[in-house]
C-alpha cells in the first residue's frame, strides 16, 4: 500500500522542481495543519526567497500529509520526485541513525541548551551526516518539549505509565524510552492518531503543547503531564539531487530564506506554545507538573545502553558538554 501511494504521488508530481515560466518551483510536503507555527515559518520562508530570487524560485507547500506520511516524503526525497519536507528528528532517525541522539530523554538541560547544540557544530555535524542517504539537510524548527497525555488516568510518576498503550512514532528511541519507564509503546502515524485516542486503541500519547492542541488530543485526553522527557527538533530537508541542480546563486538564495524562516519560527513557536497550554486549560485539561528527576532516573539507562556505539556516545557526550 505505502509503494502504491509513493508511485500515486511520483505520477502526480512527473519531475520535481519544475520550472514553469522561468520560476523554478520548489514542492515542500509536510504533515502539519496550516496553523502550525512551523507552516506558518515554511510560508515565510517562500515570500522571502521570492523576494531574494526577485521572483526567480518560489515554494509550492503540501501540508496536512498530502502528498503522505513523514515516512514516505523522505522515501520521495531520496529519489528525487518530492523537493523538500520537514519530519521529525524522530522519523529521520530511521534513515540517518546519528540523528536519533535527538530522542534520548532528558539529555538538553533546557531550551537555550538545545538551541546551543542545534544551531553549534554539533548540530551542523548531525545535518552534514543526512546527505550519504540522500537528504540535504537543511534546518531545525523548533518543536518544543515533548510531555504525556492521557484519556482517564493521570500521569504522576513512571509508575503510573505501567500497562498503558502509549502511542510513538517509528522511532527506536521513542520505544526505548516509553518501555523503560514502563507503557506499553504502539506505533501509529500522526494522522490516525485521534481516532486510535477515541476507539481505545492507545490509552495516550506525547508530544509538545501546539501538537497536542492543533491536533485537537485535548477532546479526548484530558489529562496532560509536563514531564518534558525530550526536545525534539524538526528537521526540514532537501533532496540531494535536487539541491545538486541549483547553481551557487540559487543555493545562496534558498539558504538565506531558511535562516530567516528559522528566526521566525521560533518566534511564533513561543507564541504558539502558551496560547496551546492556555486554551487547553480552558477547554477543560488538567495540566500536571511532576518531579521530573523520577522519570529521568528510570530512563538513565538508555542513555548508557549506548556505550558502545563509539560515534553516537561520543555525540552524547558532546551534547552534554556544550554549555
Amino acid at each position: 500500500m505505502r509503494n502504491l501511494l509513493i508511485l500515486l504521488i511520483f505520477s502526480f508530481l512527473f519531475t520535481s522542481c519544475q520550472e514553469s515560466e522561468n520560476i523554478k518551483i520548489i514542492r515542500l510536503g509536510h504533515g502539519l495543519s496550516t496553523t502550525h507555527s512551523v507552516h506558518q515559518a515554511m510560508v515565510y520562508m517562500d515570500s522571502v526567497l521570492r523576494v531574494k530570487s526577485n521572483g526567480k524560485m518560489k515554494i509550492q507547500i503540501y501540508p496536512s500529509e498530502q502528498l503522505g506520511t513523514e515516512r514516505q516524503c523522505l522515501e520521495l526525497l531520496q529519489i528525487g520526485s518530492l523537493d523538500m519536507t520537514k519530519v521529525s528528528a524522530g522519523s529521520l532517525e530511521n534513515f540517518s541513525p546519528n540523528i536519533k541522539v535527538f530522542g534520548l530523554p532528558f539529555l538538553f538541560r533546557d531550551r537555550q541548551h538545545s538551541y546551543s547544540v542545534l544551531d553549534g557544530p554539533i548540530g551542523r555535524d548531525l545535518l552534514s551526516g543526512t546527505e550519504k542517504y540522500w537528504l540535504k539537510g537543511l534546518a531545525y524548527y523548533d518543536a518544543g518539549a515533548r510531555s504525556f497525555y492521557t484519556k482517564e488516568k493521570k500521569i504522576n510518576s513512571p509508575e503510573d505509565l505501567d500497562g498503558l498503550k502509549i502511542r510513538v512514532m517509528e522511532s527506536k528511541t521513542a520505544f526505548d524510552m516509553v518501555k523503560a519507564l514502563g507503557g506499553s509503546p504502539t506505533p501509529i502515524s500522526f494522522g490516525e492518531l485521534y481516532t486510535s485516542l477515541q476507539q481505545g486503541v492507545v490509552d495516550g500519547a506525547e508530544n509538545n503543547p501546539p501538537s497536542f492542541y492543533l491536533s485537537r488530543h485535548y477532546e479526548v485526553c484530558k489529562y496532560y503531564t509536563l514531564d518534558e522527557h525530550t526536545l525534539l527538533p524538526d528537521v526540514l530537508l532537501m533532496s540531494t539531487h535536487i539541491w545538486d541542480s541549483f547553481s551557487d546563486k540559487e543555493r545562496g538564495w534558498l539558504s538565506q530564506a531558511v535562516k530567516e524562516s528559522i528566526i521566525e519560527q521560533r518566534k511564533l513557536w513561543t507564541k504558539s506554545e502558551k496560547q496551546s497550554l492556555d486554551a487547553v486549560k480552558k477547554a477543560g485539561v488538567e495540566i500536571i507538573i511532576p518531579d521530573k528527576t523520577l522519570f529521568s532516573k528510570k530512563s538513565k539507562k538508555i542513555l548508557e545502553s549506548y556505550k558502545e556505539d563509539e560515534v553516537l556516545y561520543d555525540f552524547i557526550n558532546r551534547i552534554k558538554n556544550t554549555k
